[in-house]
């Protein structure tokens, strides 16, 4: 082949890898806006009660999941970032979907009737920052493995029916300011690892059936 036929074969090679590249980099973004889109969805068809029909009017799939209310998106990614719903008198289960909003920094559900045992898939937003399940009715043990969310600041479930211990893997949040776990039916020894947690600056443990002593 002569060469300036291979070069021209060349480069429609490279115009088309081109193309293809943003063709699947368009398809991956859409995929994943279509994800959240659908996770949320999920969420809302697992609520049993919206005394004010928040949900059941604004969170539409005719409009952008990025303005439903209490959703707020990262700009850069256009991807789900913050869910906010607190005190809107929620109630219902958690849908596992909860753990494909891979985005997420803030999850705030504060103030509601969300019942079930705590959501392991919440476990696997890694970008999650603040975490507030207080006042609610969540009920059975804290997951071991709390201690994979290293990028968490605020945890707040306190206000719910939690028993068991904390587990020891809370330790292995470095980043944590603030703990609150009051007012549930935790038991057992506090665990020493929280001493690990250099960043602590509140913590409330107040109202639970702790056996021994920690100095903090």
């Amino acid at each position: 082949m002569p060469r300036k036929m291979r070069k021209v074969f060349y480069i429609l090679f490279l115009s088309s890898l081109s193309v293809y590249c943003f063709m699947v980099c368009l398809a991956m973004n859409t995929k994943n806006i279509t994800t959240d889109e659908f996770s949320l969805l999920q969420f809302k068809s697992l609520i049993t009660l919206d005394p004010y029909d928040i949900l059941a009017n604004n969170w539409s799939t005719s409009s952008s999941s990025c303005s439903w209310v209490g959703v707020t998106c990262d700009k850069k990614h256009n991807r789900v970032q913050t869910l906010n719903l607190k005190n809107m008198g929620l109630r219902g289960t958690l849908s596992p979907n909860i753990g494909n909003l891979s985005f997420l920094v803030i999850l705030d559900l504060s103030g509601n009737s969300f019942g079930g045992q705590f959501p392991k898939e919440t476990l696997s937003l890694r970008r999650l920052r603040v975490l507030d399940f207080s006042y609610n009715e969540f009920v059975g043990e804290i997951p071991k493995e709390l201690g994979k969310l290293q990028e968490l600041q605020h945890l707040y479930i306190g206000i719910n029916s939690f028993t068991g211990s904390i587990p020891s893997m809370i330790g292995q949040l470095r980043r944590l300011q603030v703990l609150d776990t009051s007012y549930n039916k935790f038991s057992g020894p506090i665990p020493q690892q929280i001493l690990n947690l250099s960043s602590l600056q509140q913590i409330y443990l107040s109202s639970n059936f702790f056996s021994g002593n920690i100095s903090l």
